[in-house]
């Protein structure tokens, strides 16, 4: 059975020392190294989530940059391409019109050799006349 006399406040007073002891050199330092732990990493945590947002901004404006830098280079491209379309069908129309004016002027120079070769024909014409009706009558015309 338990005797109430003075060794039980002997025995409340070592707890109340050996707590008071124990609360200072091991439990406070404990509480101070977790309290300390859990600020620092509330303060990585809301460091990790300001980064995760910069990182979310920054491939945002990363997407979006390579979405214009696409559609200004498809313009870009189109406008190439239209563009030597173009040069193609100046080119085309240029070489047509040489063409043009190549044949035409071949036939000009046909045209004017043709004339000649009949001019030339027609004066030997009568000479070549003239020599056929003497071999056919046997005499001179």
């Amino acid at each position: 059975m338990l005797k109430i006399d003075y060794t039980l406040f002997v025995q409340i007073a070592n707890f109340l020392f050996l707590l008071i002891i124990l609360n200072l050199i091991l439990y406070r330092p404990i509480r101070n190294v977790l309290r300390k732990r859990r600020t620092e990493m509330e303060a990585l945590e809301s460091g990790i989530d300001d980064l995760e947002d910069q990182a979310a901004d920054l491939t945002y404006d990363l997407e979006e940059n390579l979405a214009g830098a696409r559609r200004e280079g498809s313009a870009l491209k189109e406008s190439i391409r239209s563009l030597g379309i173009e040069e193609e069908k100046g080119l085309v129309q240029e070489a047509s019109n040489t063409a043009g004016d190549m044949i035409s002027q071949a036939r000009e120079e046909m045209e004017r050799k043709l004339v000649a070769a009949r001019q030339s024909l027609e004066n030997e014409l009568a000479a070549f006349s003239k020599e056929l009706a003497e071999k056919l009558l046997g005499r001179r015309v």
